[in-house]
C-alpha cells in the first residue's frame, strides 16, 4: 500500500512505549505478505517467468526481465545498509519527514502525470526507475509500494499499471528480504511461538485484502486521500517528538 507498513511498525511501540517486538516478528510479517502476493499473483508469475525463459521478445517475457532488472537496486541497498535500517533509519523524526515528503511527491505525481501507459508497455528506463526508487523503502516511513507507485505515476504508468507493477515487483525483494533472515529462524525454532504464527496469519490476510482493495480502487479513484493520510500521521509523530 502507499502507507508505510514498515513505519508503523517502528511507529506503533515508539508511541506507546511497548518493546521492539524483534527480528522473528519481521520474519513473520515478511512471510506473511510473500505469500499474499504470491498467491494474489501465482497466475501472472506463471506466465512471466515461463516467457521469460522461452520468448524473450514477448510481451510478457520482456515484462520479466525488466521486474527481473528493476530488483536488483533494492537489493543491493538493502544489503548494503541492513544495519542503517535496523537503526538511524528508525529515528520517529526521520520517519515523520520522510512520510511528508513522500506524500507531497505522490499528491504532485498523481495530480500532474499523464498516466495513460499501461503496464504492458512499460520501457526499461521506467522499470529502472522505479527499481532505483524502491531502493529508498530501506527508510521507514518511505514506503516500498507508495514510493515505486510513484515513480510509476511520474513514468506515465496509469494509475493501476503503477500499482500492478508495484505489487509484481515487491514478490522478489520480500522473498530476497526473508530469505536473508531466515538462518536466524532456522537457528531459534523456539522463537515459532504463537505470536509469531498469528503476526504470520495476520499478515496474509490483510495483504490479501489490501492488493484486491487497491487494484480495484485506482481503476475509478486516485490516490490523494493515502498523501493526505502520510501528510496527518507525519505532522502528529513531529509534535510528538516536540511535546516529549
Amino acid at each position: 500500500m502507499p502507507i508505510s507498513s514498515s513505519a508503523h511498525l517502528v511507529l506503533i511501540p515508539w508511541l506507546f512505549k511497548w518493546n521492539d517486538p524483534g527480528l522473528t516478528f519481521d520474519i513473520a510479517l515478511h512471510l506473511g505478505t510473500l505469500i499474499a502476493v504470491a498467491i494474489y499473483f501465482w497466475k501472472d508469475w506463471l506466465r512471466l517467468v515461463t516467457k521469460g525463459l522461452t520468448d524473450v521478445r514477448s510481451t510478457d517475457g520482456r515484462l520479466f526481465w525488466y521486474l527481473v532488472a528493476a530488483t536488483i537496486p533494492g537489493a543491493m541497498v538493502g544489503f548494503l545498509l541492513e544495519k542503517k535500517a535496523e537503526t538511524i533509519f528508525r529515528e520517529p523524526m526521520l520517519i515523520a519527514t520522510m512520510l511528508i515528503l513522500l506524500g507531497v511527491i505522490l499528491y504532485w505525481a498523481d495530480r500532474k502525470s499523464n498516466k495513460d501507459i499501461e503496464m504492458n508497455c512499460i520501457t526499461f528506463r521506467a522499470s529502472l526507475f522505479i527499481g532505483l526508487s524502491q531502493a529508498l523503502a530501506i527508510i521507514p516511513g518511505v514506503s516500498r509500494s507508495g514510493i515505486t507507485m510513484t515513480m510509476g505515476l511520474l513514468m506515465g504508468l496509469t494509475r493501476e499499471g503503477a500499482a500492478r507493477f508495484s505489487f509484481l515487483l515487491s514478490a522478489p525483494i520480500i522473498f530476497g528480504a526473508a530469505l536473508v533472515k531466515l538462518p536466524h529462524l532456522i537457528s531459534n525454532p523456539s522463537e515459532i511461538t504463537m505470536n509469531f504464527i498469528i503476526g504470520m496469519l495476520v499478515s496474509f490476510v490483510t495483504g490479501i485484502l489490501s492488493i484486491g482493495f487497491l487494484l480495484r480502487y485506482v481503476q475509478t479513484k486516485n490516490f490523494l486521500p493515502f498523501a493526505w493520510y502520510r501528510f496527518i500521521l507525519g505532522s502528529i509523530v513531529i509534535v510528538i517528538v516536540l511535546m516529549r
